[in-house]
């Protein structure tokens, strides 16, 4: 098999690699993705339990549940207890995250 066939492959790897990598640690992961603010409709919220929660530490972590419209994707984020006990199933507002991290929420009245 030829030399510049095998560089080609091994090239290819790289680069294929190099673009997950780039991708699953800005879209997954958060890590550098730019601020985004959209219009969402609170579809559920949930609080679990921390079974070993250490002294000092919240026993309980908050979730919303949101959804971008009608037909929208569905998405889920980590809030503070505030956030958790001011927003209700229903709400609309302003959701404005970076990546999968929830910065805030603006209620629309």
């Amino acid at each position: 098999m030829p030399i510049s066939i095998i560089i080609a492959i091994l090239l290819f790897i790289l680069v294929s690699a190099w673009a997950f990598i780039h991708f699953f640690r800005k879209h997954l992961q958060g890590q550098g993705a730019p601020e985004q603010s959209v219009n969402v409709v609170v579809l559920d919220k949930q609080a679990i339990d921390i079974p070993d929660a250490s002294p000092g530490q919240d026993e309980q972590e908050y979730w919303i549940y949101v959804q971008k419209g009608r037909l929208g994707p569905k998405r889920e984020f980590q809030v503070g207890v505030h956030y958790f006990h001011a927003l209700n199933p229903g709400d609309q507002g302003v959701l404005t995250y970076q990546g999968d991290k929830f910065l805030h929420f603006a209620m629309k009245r």
